[in-house]
């Protein structure tokens, strides 16, 4: 009976290992997605771009330039906090509208 002792262990452990497992992957599947960027809406015409000296910026889209500029800033003070930049350096580098 002893022999088949460390047998059972291994087996056990495998088991409970798999189960723990499925169980975090099925807990987090479950979660809602969240988009990292807001879709355009329909009719905006123009986007700007802002980075930070160091960490993630934003595009947004917006009806008027200056709005599309507010945006992109906000977003990138927004994402640079988020991973660890610096959100005090966000600069406007790019602002177009299309025709």
């Amino acid at each position: 009976m002893n022999a088949h002792t460390p047998q059972r262990f291994a087996l056990w452990a495998a088991h409970a290992l798999l189960a723990l497992s499925l169980a975090l992957t099925a807990g987090c599947s479950s979660k809602p997605k969240q988009a990292r960027y807001i879709a355009a809406a329909p009719g905006s015409n123009c986007f700007a771009k802002a980075v930070p000296s160091l960490g993630e910026g934003g595009l947004a889209w917006g009806n008027t330039l200056s709005i599309a500029r507010q945006k992109s800033m906000n977003n990138c003070i927004r994402y640079a906090g988020r991973s660890g930049g610096t959100p005090n350096t966000c600069q406007v580098v790019m602002a177009k509208c299309k025709n």
